[in-house]
């Protein structure tokens, strides 16, 4: 057996590729908001619940903590020209929502919006979070996954494959 060389690599964000998700957020003042989050897992099946990390600095990030609710939206390629404006500019500068026609809609189980042109849509309750270093790591308890009617079967399984992720 041959032995592969190896060096050494740079560490920061080595899990590769990372879900690209876009999370959406209601302040308490009724203030919605969505941002770019490249740290976002699933970390429980029983019960079903996934990870986001936002940076203590980002604006949603306040919105968040206060709310104890967000919403990760899962992007197609189709939707990458908003994915890059929506990561690279923020609601503290200017209303990003509307420059990018962003269509929003109420949560059914959480009070912060699902955002209508990405296919899946997952609604959920902070139950805690942890300071990571750069990152705060939001558990979210999955309260309600909307998806697309054309990429679920009957059982209600997604079919992901049928969705052409960024």
């Amino acid at each position: 057996m041959s032995k592969t060389n190896k060096k050494q690599a740079i560490m920061k964000s080595c899990l590769q590729p990372m879900p690209k998700v876009l999370v959406s957020c209601r302040g308490l003042d009724g203030e919605d908001n969505v941002l770019a989050v490249g740290y976002c897992g699933n970390c429980s099946y029983d019960p079903p619940m996934v990870m986001v990390g936002i940076v203590p600095s980002r604006y949603s990030y306040k919105m968040i903590k206060e709310s104890g609710c967000f919403v990760v939206n899962l992007v197609g390629k189709e939707y990458k020209e908003t994915f890059d404006y929506l990561g690279s500019h923020s609601k503290r500068d200017e209303d990003k929502i509307k420059i990018a026609n962003v269509k929003l809609s109420d949560g059914l189980r959480v009070n912060a919006p699902i955002m209508d042109d990405c296919p899946v849509n997952i609604e959920c309750t902070v139950v805690d979070s942890i300071l990571t270093g750069s990152h705060e790591m939001f558990i979210g308890k999955i309260e309600y996954v909307h998806a697309n009617e054309q990429i679920v079967d009957n059982n209600g399984n997604i079919n992901f494959s049928n969705i052409n992720f960024i």
